[in-house]
């Protein structure tokens, strides 16, 4: 019997592989990984610019921020630099970072919408795509958003009710991964093709979401520690690219699963 499920396991787990590889997964993860670096560092410009609007002429607010953000090293003095000038010039900066979160947003959204298309085998639709993509980012941020929200109001509750946070996460996990495979692919399949993966999708993400609030500071101040700046783009860019194989990996389950509900 464990033979059994341990070769029936084995076979899905070769299957995957060869589908990820058959559309050049890993070419696929790498571009998420590309765009995904570049917006989230147009999201740093505005969000540093967020910060220095906020913080006005307080005195020693940049040090706070570090010190809550745990990192050390060349990375927080380069953080504190950061956030200093952007209490002198956050007009220029959240203008660039508008500007940039939506033209590498819409790329990141792209990306991610071709390893959808190469997953299912089929292909975009040019201007429509990066328009899509925009909506995309709209429910991104309202998901975003009320996850904070909740987060908040969460905070609020007596202990004992903290492990249902986990079941918050898993419940916005999954609305964002059924928005992603709702909106971004050029294709129109069942709800219940997509309900499945995207619970899957939930539960990895919110894996890496608990390994990641311990693996990556550490990994980043290391990193800066040794390699200094460089060190710290080694880092977000690793965990960046697990994060786009991942995303690649579900959508090839997810067309594998489409496939199957055809053919059923």
């Amino acid at each position: 019997m464990i033979k059994k499920i341990f070769m029936s396991a084995f076979n899905w787990g070769r299957e995957l592989q060869q589908r990820y590889n058959a559309i050049h997964g890993s070419s696929l993860a790498a571009a998420i990984t590309l765009y995904g670096f570049l917006a989230l560092f147009a999201l740093l410009i505005l969000a540093v610019a967020i910060i220095g609007l906020i913080a006005g002429g307080q005195k020693g607010f940049a040090k706070e921020v570090v010190g809550d953000l745990g990192i050390t090293g060349s990375s927080a003095n380069s953080i504190s630099k950061t956030i200093q000038t952007a209490q002198t010039s956050h007009r220029l900066g959240t203008i660039i970072g508008v500007l940039g979160i939506l033209w590498l947003g819409s790329s990141f959204a792209l990306a991610i919408t071709h390893a959808f298309n190469a997953a299912w085998g089929i292909t975009g639709l040019g201007m429509i795509s990066r328009g899509r993509g925009l909506l995309w980012l709209a429910g991104l941020s309202a998901l975003a958003l009320g996850e904070l929200s909740f987060s908040s109001l969460w905070s609020l509750l007596p202990d004992f009710l903290s492990p249902l946070s986990v079941l918050l996460g898993l419940v916005v996990n999954s609305a964002l991964w059924f928005w992603t495979s709702w909106i971004l692919p050029r294709r129109k399949v069942p709800w219940r093709v997509v309900l499945v993966p995207s619970v899957i999708a939930a539960a990895l993400f919110e894996i890496l979401k608990f390994i990641g609030s311990f693996v990556v500071p550490r990994l980043v101040s290391s990193s800066s520690e040794l390699y200094g700046s460089l060190g710290l783009v080694f880092a977000l860019l690793a965990w960046l690219l697990i994060i786009g194989r991942l995303i690649v990996y579900l959508a090839v389950v997810e067309a594998w699963r489409g496939e199957k509900e055809v053919s059923a």
